[in-house]
């Protein structure tokens, strides 16, 4: 039986999961184990982080809830098996990468959104208008190509300038998955035209 290039290449992602399970542990144990000696918080949680990393782990966070939004989505919608093999990654990856941003921002006593910016969701609700292969080809073409371009680019410019150390390690965790999300995304293109644009909705920009 001739194994399934796309599935396979996806099978392969999930294990570049498990690099969210341990990220970032400096702070998560600082947290639990830095008592001053005033007996007050613990240590880490009083490290704020500046403004300009509190916008990377924001949008971070904005990031994988709309892969998850999406994802579960094309669960729901799709009938093509690599379309919805690839959504269930998404949703299993920025899960775990979702739960390493709120790790951080507990550490660092920051608020997380508990829902999506109106731009990410008039995104979403024009994704969720599309039906049978042009919501494929739409959902790939965003949530597949042109949200992770969106996102590599600000995971790696993450990695080099922000401030906290955390967070620089990990934005840099999360990058190589997300580079794998794309590419898996293209090579889908290339063999099943799924995706026909790398071009981010206007409604995306909007929200950055």
């Amino acid at each position: 039986m001739r194994t399934n290039p796309i599935l396979a290449f996806l099978a392969g992602v999930s294990a570049a999961a498990v690099l969210f399970a341990a990220a970032p542990a400096s702070a998560t144990q600082a947290a639990q184990t830095a008592t001053p000696a005033s007996g007050g918080a613990p240590a880490a949680a009083s490290a704020a982080l500046n403004k300009a990393d509190q916008k990377i782990l924001l949008d971070m966070a904005h990031g994988s809830m709309a892969e998850i939004e999406m994802g579960k989505m094309a669960q729901g919608k799709s009938r093509n098996e690599q379309v919805t093999t690839y959504a269930q990654q998404m949703i299993d990856d920025h899960t775990a990468a979702l739960g390493a941003v709120h790790q951080l921002a507990t550490a660092r006593g920051l608020s997380m959104p508990a829902e999506l910016d109106k731009a990410r969701k008039a995104m979403i609700g024009k994704l969720d208008a599309k039906s049978g292969g042009a919501f494929d080809k739409a959902y790939m073409a965003q949530g597949g190509v042109a949200d992770h371009k969106k996102m590599h680019s600000m995971l790696a410019s993450a990695e080099k300038k922000a401030r906290d150390p955390d967070l620089k390690a990990l934005a840099a965790k999360i990058l190589p998955t997300v580079d794998q999300h794309l590419k898996a995304a293209r090579q889908m293109d290339r063999q099943k035209g799924l995706t026909n644009a790398e071009k981010p909705s206007a409604a995306t920009d909007a929200g950055r």
